[in-house]
């Protein structure tokens, strides 16, 4: 993927901010609203992406009722999804609803503060270290990820929970991201294995900035 495919794809993974920001504008309860809404609509819709042969019966049924302008204009919006969609995601389940179960989850069972620094953390810091770590990434690891990339989510983390904890808590928190982003979870399975990082990279930052808080 081309890193001005990845610019698109993270641009769009950056709306996952508006989670936090609704959090702390609207509070815990209509944001789970929003969220769940949001989860259950993705997963409706989420058939008639991975399936070409039912969507393209639909559009073709579509023609005879709605304006082809229209209809060019959709067609138009599937082919940028296409684009930014990951090889391993055309067939699977994709990675927004991965992401919008996990903040579901964590803004569900986790205080404010960490609820809103796990999902920033988790945001912020993958964007940037797949933009970083293409862009710049000159220590390249077997697993294909860069030195430079890890070392941007582990800033980025860092400086994000600062503003909301503790520095210690910040800096095992925005570790622990960092190292989950890294070796994917469970480490060392195959990544076909593991859980999709948009889910594991939010609940993995949450638990251990809760399990901190008790301490």
């Amino acid at each position: 993927m081309s890193i001005k495919i990845e610019l698109k794809r993270k641009s769009l993974h950056l709306s996952g901010l508006l989670v936090p920001l609704s959090y702390l504008l609207f509070g815990r309860a209509l944001t789970l609203t929003i969220v769940g809404t949001a989860f259950f609509l993705f997963v409706a819709l989420e058939p008639f992406r991975i399936i070409e042969e039912m969507r393209d019966r639909i559009k073709r049924r579509l023609r005879v009722h709605v304006d082809g302008a229209l209809l060019g204009r959709v067609e138009n919006l599937e082919r940028q999804i296409d684009e930014i969609t990951r090889k391993h995601e055309r067939n699977r389940v994709a990675a927004h609803i991965y992401f919008t179960f996990a903040a579901f989850i964590v803004v569900y069972f986790f205080p404010r503060e960490i609820a809103v620094g796990a999902i920033t953390v988790a945001t912020v810091g993958d964007a940037l270290a797949a933009i970083i770590g293409r862009s710049f990434g000159r220590h390249r690891f077997p697993n294909g990820k860069s030195l430079e990339g890890s070392l941007s989510y582990f800033i980025s983390g860092f400086l994000v929970l600062w503003l909301l904890m503790d520095p210690f808590s910040a800096l095992f928190g925005s570790l622990v991201g960092t190292l989950v982003e890294f070796y994917g979870f469970p480490p060392g399975r195959d990544p076909g294995d593991q859980l999709d990082d948009n889910f594991s990279n939010q609940l993995a930052i949450a638990l251990i900035l809760y399990l901190l808080s008790l301490f």
